[in-house]
């Protein structure tokens, strides 16, 4: 059975060509026609005969295929990604100024169980591969030139659609690496965010084995209590033990972390969350992003008004931490954060 192209880091597949007695210059030419070029057809140029017919028997160059697009009033795309075992994803592209960012899925589905995420209610089915991972950015990027001549423009990557990145971290580790690697996409470090509950085992391989990727933790609230009923790893992780290990990390240039607080009304939207908010995070090296709940099928939780987000956010600013309310977009298409579900 083929192995995917898209499963090995450079590494790897120069040791794959040593293992065979072929050049290994193949590996950067391979790299740069795939993750540079994002060419779907095989490489022929200044590769030898013999190379590329190692390549044909051993290695599959397909991407996951795109089986359903819903365009956004505000052109944000939603993707719904089929899989080879017809297992199924979502990731979104997010457009600003004719560029875009994307969210990835890490997992079909999830094993966190936040009450707030629509992904949490259809369970964890399985994590997905690194080239799943990878085929998503590569297929968005391929529709966006098809579709969007132009504007196949993908500058900041988040892993922030289905499943825990850090559950899954050997994966999200490698596609990291692919992404970062000069031979293959050459994303900067800091155009790269993995999103996380809290998840303190993944958390802990992380400042050692993806150094300089920025992180975002899941904050949602202060108290113990209220965190445990939207978080329900923080009952095995509580938010004290996770924030000591992040104030331990030592950050490199340009790096950050966000602190993401989902504002839900009546629930944690009061001056006194706000103010243990600031609190809790006054003098750390943070940024928060103020995500207003997008409603989904079934949810209990309500978005709060405008002028309540700007409340909020006016309370923490009297602690001087930098913070930004997230502007919703998607949200008519199921595309915004928290409504990602591929339940058939």
């Amino acid at each position: 059975m083929k192995r995917s192209f898209y499963n090995l880091n450079y590494d790897e597949l120069v040791t794959s060509l040593q293992e065979e007695g072929l050049g290994t210059s193949a590996a950067s030419l391979l790299y740069n026609w795939h993750y540079k070029k994002k060419q779907s057809s095989p490489c022929t140029h200044n590769i030898s005969k013999a190379t590329q017919k190692f390549l044909s028997d051993n290695f599959d160059f397909s991407l996951p295929e795109i089986d359903e697009v819903h365009i956004s009033d505000d052109r944000t795309v939603k993707f719904l990604f089929k899989l080879h075992d017809s297992s199924k994803v979502e990731s979104v592209l997010i457009p600003f100024h004719n560029k875009y960012s994307i969210c990835l899925s890490s997992q079909v589905g999830c094993a966190m169980k936040c009450s707030f995420c629509f992904t949490g209610t259809q369970g964890l089915k399985r994590n997905l591969e690194t080239s799943e991972i990878l085929g998503q950015f590569l297929a968005a990027w391929r529709w966006l030139a098809e579709n969007r001549p132009g504007e196949e423009r993908i500058l900041n990557i988040v892993f922030m659609g289905q499943g825990e990145p850090l559950h899954n971290f050997d994966a999200v580790k490698r596609a990291c690496e692919i992404f970062l690697s000069k031979n293959g996409a050459s994303i900067g470090t800091q155009k790269i965010t993995i999103s996380t509950s809290g998840y303190l085992p993944g958390l802990k391989r992380w400042e050692e084995e993806i150094p300089g990727v920025n992180l975002a933790l899941s904050l949602h609230s202060p108290f113990e209590e209220k965190r445990n009923e939207l978080i329900p790893v923080n009952k095995k992780y509580s938010l004290p033990e996770v924030l000591k290990h992040i104030d331990s990390i030592t950050l490199q240039k340009k790096q950050f972390i966000t602190y993401e607080y989902l504002l839900i009304k009546d629930f944690n939207d009061s001056v006194e969350d706000a103010r243990a908010v600031g609190e809790l995070l006054k003098g750390k090296e943070a940024y928060i992003n103020i995500i207003p709940f997008n409603p989904f099928p079934g949810s209990k939780y309500k978005r709060p008004s405008d002028n309540e987000v700007l409340s909020f956010k006016s309370i923490i600013d009297e602690y001087k931490i930098p913070t930004l309310v997230r502007i919703t977009k998607g949200d008519d298409v199921l595309a915004a954060c928290g409504q990602l579900n591929t339940k058939s």
